[in-house]
């Protein structure tokens, strides 16, 4: 019982220098950003959100130009499907016929899969070269602000307007990062197998 006593204060003792050394942290002085608003406003988003915007719109009229031929065709060969004797097989023409509209259908499919795949990766793209711009950008706002924390404003409930920082990250993003690139690289091919 003696030996438990003893070990149970020499616990107490080692655990007593820690407690001491979290009660000395300072004191938390936050500052809030507005990401959104950042990455809305700054020059070079605006800039990269149109050029997006842009490659949006020609995908979506490309898929009308390839559309509109492709349901005229699709309702010429089933009007020709329609109108053949019941039991029918179709005959070689309309067989080819067939074929070459679904040879044009996916071959569609493919290249706006392809160029939707091109937007998402450009998109990624724009975020990963903004993202690796504000992280030293936090660090200067906080030092100049004399902040130890920074937190973004929609994980708040509700803050003071004297702890917004957005128009400090706002300027030092906009000097830091005049332009981006809005097209990312070529993905390095697969290694071929063996």
């Amino acid at each position: 019982m003696k030996y438990l006593l003893i070990s149970a204060a020499f616990a107490a003792s080692m655990l007593a220098p820690s407690v001491a050394t979290a009660q000395n942290l300072p004191p938390a002085i936050v500052a809030v950003v507005d990401l959104d608003k950042v990455s809305s406003t700054c020059n070079a988003c605006k800039t990269a959100a149109a050029t997006l915007q842009g490659q949006v719109n020609a995908l979506k009229s490309r898929e009308q130009s390839l559309s509109a031929p492709l349901q005229a065709e699709g309702k010429s060969i089933q009007t020709a499907i329609d109108a053949l004797p019941k039991g029918t097989e179709p005959g070689a023409a309309l067989q080819a016929r067939i074929k070459a509209f679904d040879t044009k259908r996916q071959q569609g499919a493919q290249e706006l899969s392809r160029q939707q795949t091109q937007i998402q990766r450009n998109q990624a793209y724009i975020s990963q070269q903004i993202q690796t711009r504000l992280g030293p950008i936090y660090q200067q706002v906080m030092q100049r602000r004399g902040a130890n924390l920074m937190v973004e404003v929609g994980s708040t409930l509700a803050t003071g307007a004297s702890l917004d920082v957005t128009a400090d990250v706002l300027a030092a993003l906009n000097a830091a990062l005049p332009s981006v690139q809005t097209t990312a690289p070529a993905q390095a091919e697969p290694p071929a197998s063996r």
